[in-house]
């Protein structure tokens, strides 16, 4: 599933911390890697605190030495220039598709043209324009010298079939790294339920407990059921959580280890349009820990 890993990088120390990620994903996928730079016509003087790349011959130089960096690892690779560049996330994004990649990987903000915002230009164009997942990653000063591990794997759910768009690439994950694989679902409680059905569950609290306690014995079913036929390094544990999402999620990958969140997203802009409303913009937020984002693919037009 993953044959090619896209690495765009800016010059910068905190871009390079996808590299760790980059190098271990393709060593276990037995992936090649792209390390990529968009060269701005109107490139800011410094990016991150550091001097930007700004000249061609400077930028040919800088990606022929994280290529050599790379290769040195065991991993086939190959560097890619483009110049006069007018919007980098554009760029990327196009070259990405154009060659092939079939996973982007770089930091929430750290990869060219992800200047200050939560995703990223970036991150979102990739996904807009087709199908390609992003592994976003918290940058850190360590850059290429940061450690990368891949042993649990987490993959919220809320029982739709959009959701589970993201098991196929953690499966694929899962199996290549010989990581775990958990499957999660977060039913709320009576103090966390949202909207007008909270209202309705604070009217009715016995009634809406029983549903609560009904819908979080479904999930569990469900779960069960989709561990059954998914694939992965072994059968996934499945478990069912109940509070308010964001807070169990987060709260999940830290007392679990997890290593890697894989979520489904959709590929429109704005933070609206993701997965469960919210929930996945809000894990990305608030996450330290690496999270791949799988687009969900648009419904058809009706005729």
């Amino acid at each position: 599933m993953f044959r090619r890993v896209f690495v765009p990088l800016d010059g910068s120390r905190l871009a390079e911390s996808a590299l760790p990620a980059a190098v271990e994903l393709a060593r276990h996928l037995g992936a090649r890697v792209t390390v990529f730079h968009a060269l701005e016509r109107s490139a800011p003087a410094t990016v991150h605190g550091e001097r930007h790349l700004t000249a061609e011959g400077e930028a040919r130089a800088y990606l022929a030495e994280v290529a050599s960096w790379v290769a040195q690892r065991g991993i086939t690779v190959e560097a890619q220039l483009e110049t006069e560049v007018l919007d980098a996330a554009a760029s990327i994004a196009s070259k990405a598709g154009g060659e092939g990649a079939d996973l982007v990987v770089l930091c929430r903000h750290g990869g060219g043209g992800l200047r200050g915002l939560i995703f990223g230009r970036v991150a979102q164009q990739v996904l807009q324009r087709g199908h390609i997942p992003v592994l976003l990653l918290q940058p850190t000063p360590a850059g290429r010298d940061q450690a990368f591990a891949c042993h649990r794997i987490m993959v919220p759910l809320d029982g739709s079939a959009t959701a589970e768009v993201a098991l196929p690439a953690a499966s694929a994950l899962s199996g290549a790294c010989g990581a775990e694989l958990l499957l999660i679902l977060v039913v709320p409680t009576i103090e966390t339920v949202s909207g007008e059905r909270g209202a309705a569950a604070r009217l009715m609290p016995t009634a809406a407990a029983v549903v609560l306690e009904s819908e979080a014995a479904d999930g569990k079913a469900y779960l069960e059921s989709l561990a059954a036929r998914t694939g992965g390094a072994g059968r996934p544990e499945v478990t069912v959580e109940r509070g308010e999402p964001v807070r169990v999620l987060l709260e999940a990958a830290a007392s679990r280890g997890i290593d890697l969140i894989v979520m489904a997203t959709h590929g429109r802009s704005g933070v609206g349009a993701v997965w469960a409303g919210s929930v996945a913009a809000r894990v990305i937020g608030h996450s330290t820990r690496p999270v791949l984002l799988v687009r969900i693919p648009d419904r058809p037009s009706p005729a």
